[in-house]
């Protein structure tokens, strides 16, 4: 909700609301200052957190819930999102005025599906983190590589992931994967 993301990122003051601590709250802007601060899927903030997102970066000034007084912060903000802003623009659900804000240094990720020599050394490096954390000492087959190579990948590095450790825990030879149905690949 609103709410929580708002709390989040620019705190509460003592009694903003009912459940808040009874001190108050730093927000992670706050927490952020003289340093950078990363928000993720910002294409799906809602339309009165893009203002206040926008009020920090163009003032460098938060306002914390329940509070009249702004708060000078200096922080370096990276944004995230799988969204197309450049659409949401269009359609008017995402503000003109902060995307151009956010959009200093552009960088863009092509989805892994297009990116394939990725795939084997990120999904070697998922599963050496997950020996490390369980005490395990698997390793990806040939045949699993080729699975893994041929697979489109919609959920993009996030499935990898979940799908390396889901096979790494059930303890398959191989991985289990087939257009999204589980299927034993030896």
């Amino acid at each position: 909700p609103s709410t929580l993301i708002e709390s989040e990122l620019f705190g509460y003051e003592r009694g903003a609301f009912t459940g808040a601590n009874k001190e108050g709250k730093m927000g992670l802007f706050e927490v952020a200052d003289k340093g950078t601060i990363f928000l993720d899927e910002v294409g799906e903030l809602p339309p009165d957190m893009q203002v206040k997102l926008l009020r920090v970066l163009q003032e460098q000034e938060i306002e914390r819930i329940g509070s009249n007084k702004p708060i000078k912060v200096d922080v370096r903000v990276i944004a995230a999102t799988n969204r197309n802003l450049l659409e949401m623009m269009r359609e008017k659900t995402f503000r003109a005025d902060l995307f151009y804000r956010l959009n200093v240094f552009p960088v863009t990720i092509p989805p892994l599906r297009e990116r394939k020599d990725d795939i084997i050394p990120l999904a070697e490096q998922f599963l050496t983190d997950l020996n490390h954390k369980y005490g395990m000492e698997k390793r990806l087959t040939d045949a699993a590589k080729d699975v893994l190579l041929e697979y489109r990948w919609p959920g993009n590095v996030r499935e990898l992931k979940n799908v390396v450790e889901r096979v790494s825990v059930v303890g398959a030879q191989g991985v289990y994967l087939s257009g999204g149905e589980a299927q034993r690949i030896a």
